[in-house]
Order: C-alpha cells, then structure tokens, then sequence
C-alpha cells in the first residue's frame, strides 16, 4: 500500500534516505559497542598503583558511551517504525491532527512523527488585558 500525499518519487526518495540512515545508525552502535566493550576490559585490568587515577575518568567514560549507545539504539528503533509505516502507507501521517507531515520535514528528520504545528504543540494562551 503506498503511503498516502507522498508522491511515488518522494516514497522512493525516504526509503533510500531511511535505508542510509539505518545503515548509518548500525554502523554507530557497532563503533559504540566497540569502545564500550574496551572501556569495561581496561576498567578491569588491575592498575599499576595503589589507586587508579584514571578510575573517575573510566566511569565517565563508559557512562557517556551508555547515553550514546541507548540514543542510538533508540534512533533505530524510530527508523525501523519509520519504514514499516512507510510499507504500510502510514507514514507521513500525523497521529494527532491527521494531517500529512511535510516531505520536507520528513527528508530533514525521518523519524519525525508530528506535523510541526503539532510538535510545537498548543498555541500559546494569550493573557488578558491588566493581567
């Protein structure tokens, strides 16, 4: 089923952008998973010294490598929902408004699942006069 307002060149245009993107992404927890498996393996090696000067900097380390790797993997998981609902002919929609969401928001962000009217979300409440 072709994803409904997208033109069959703009279908083909987000299935390779997204097919990049995945590839792009797996890539990275690779290389991610690469540094977070070193940093455990030196984190074990038993120091030279009495006390490890580098044991502050080894948690940080590894801490930012498990922030990288959860968003990572998190991105794939929105890419992969990205091209499923674009085999089913829901991509593009808005869930909240119904709405198509722009080509050109979704070529910038793919994984985008809001129109931008609603990822702003409510107008703002206007105050009234004297208060």
């Amino acid at each position: 089923m072709a994803a409904e307002g997208l033109s069959p060149a703009e279908q083909a245009a987000l299935a390779d952008l997204i097919a990049a993107e995945r590839a792009k992404t797996a890539a990275q927890i690779d290389g991610l998973t690469r540094d977070f498996d070193g940093i455990v393996e030196w984190s074990e090696t038993p120091p030279d010294d009495e006390h490890d000067p580098e044991g502050a900097t080894l948690g940080f380390e590894r801490a930012q490598v498990t922030a990288l790797l959860r968003h990572a993997r998190t991105q794939l998981a929105d890419l992969e929902r990205a091209l499923q609902l674009l085999g089913e002919g829901e991509y593009g929609q808005c869930p909240e408004c119904g709405h198509r969401i722009a080509f050109e928001r979704l070529m910038a962000r793919p994984t985008a699942q809001t129109c931008v009217q609603c990822a702003a979300g409510p107008p703002p409440r206007r105050r009234s006069p004297g208060g």
